[in-house]
């Protein structure tokens, strides 16, 4: 059951079972906008971010609010298992996955050269709100499309309840999804930390809509081009092939028009995915604990949310401090990735996050686990 805060003008329902004072500051805040309807909730994962905490979810009637999902519009989880079973890749035949997994797909600040992949015709031709927009998406469309980034970004190779083999992939709108936030936060006169809405009835808050809904549609195709490529390596390597049908998708950083208590709202998810009944979605924990397959059950008070993974326990400068490659080392025996960069990871580590299964805990009414995905591989940003 989700704890209460009184907030200044709506409250606030918290399914964390603990977070911090910053956190709360930046709930309390959120709840005090003039525009929020009804409440605000905060997932299981809650924790400090720029502009509003990670794991916000809230509604408004009219306004939108670009400072509120950060610059990675549309980023999400995709899923698809394989048909075949993840015992049958021992750890050599893994190290020879993550080798070639790595080359086929651009990580971190790296992308396709020169003009890149090709790009559909149709997202290509899709009126952006500026002109400068539409030079930026010519420039760098094909140099994002099917490219991981860095941070928390990551594909895996994991191991289902059943023995079979999953691939999943963590990414989002790239570079073009931060030029549209950057751009609308301008245009609403607000820094990176300040709330400011556009009203949806006005061409400033029609456009802004219009450039999520196609920073959406490029975050999904850039995980679509990733899954591929890692579908075609596994089918070389290990004659794999995906089972499509069973394929699971979401994004955790979007606004979109909803009805919840039959009032047409804007629901802004910060850090937070869409649960609504029979739903299917995706909760990743940390590069060396379980992610779950997870099917939402259309909770009211969380306007049909949940977490988006495990949640951070210590900021990345602080898991730089706290811990070492030796803790990595010890949390990653069971799991291939890639160690010359251990330096680097360390804050990627488990230790830096939430223990996943007390996350489920603090959620089960908003979803019940359908799959526990075990890593077996994990290629990080």
């Amino acid at each position: 059951m989700p704890r209460l805060i009184e907030g200044e003008r709506v409250p606030i329902w918290v399914w964390a079972r603990r977070i911090d004072a910053a956190t709360e500051r930046q709930l309390r805040r959120l709840a005090s906008m003039p525009w929020v309807v009804g409440h605000v909730a905060a997932m299981a994962d809650a924790h400090v971010s720029e502009g509003i905490a990670v794991g916000s979810v809230f509604a408004t009637e009219h306004t939108v609010v670009p400072a509120a999902l950060g610059g990675d519009l549309g980023c999400g989880m995709a899923a698809v298992p394989l048909g075949i079973d993840a015992a049958s890749l021992d750890r050599p035949a893994l190290e020879r996955l993550l080798v070639r997994l790595a080359s086929a797909i651009p990580v971190g600040d790296a992308s396709h050269r020169g003009r890149g992949v090709p790009v559909d015709d149709a997202l290509l031709a899709a009126p952006l709100s500026t002109h400068t927009l539409e030079h930026t998406r010519e420039r760098l469309a094909g140099r994002h499309l099917g490219t991981l980034g860095g941070g928390n970004h990551f594909l895996e190779l994991d191991r289902d309840t059943s023995g079979r083999l999953w691939v999943m992939v963590h990414s989002g709108s790239r570079g073009l999804g931060a030029a549209i936030a950057h751009h609308h936060q301008r245009v609403a006169g607000a820094g990176p930390a300040e709330l400011v809405g556009l009203d949806v009835r006005t061409a400033a808050g029609a456009a802004y809509v219009e450039d999520v809904a196609w920073a959406l549609t490029f975050a999904r195709k850039n995980r679509d081009v990733m899954l591929a490529r890692a579908v075609e390596v596994l089918a070389e390597e290990a004659g794999a092939t995906p089972l499509w049908d069973e394929r699971v998708d979401v994004h955790h950083n979007f606004v979109a028009p909803e009805v919840h208590g039959g009032q047409p709202l804007w629901v802004h998810r910060k850090g937070a995915t869409s649960a609504r009944e029979g739903e299917l979605g995706l909760i990743p924990g940390s590069m060396g604990t379980a992610s779950y397959v997870v099917r939402g059950k259309g909770a009211s008070a969380s306007l049909a949310s949940c977490s988006h993974g495990a949640g951070r326990v210590y900021s990345r400068g602080e898991a730089r401090r706290q811990l070492d490659t030796r803790g990595l080392a010890r949390a990653m025996r069971q799991v291939v990735y890639d160690e010359a960069r251990a330096a680097a990871l360390v804050e990627e580590a488990p230790a830096a996050y939430r223990d996943i299964r007390e996350v489920l805990e603090d959620q089960e009414g908003l979803v019940e686990p359908v799959w526990r995905l075990e890593p077996r591989l994990v290629l990080k940003g």
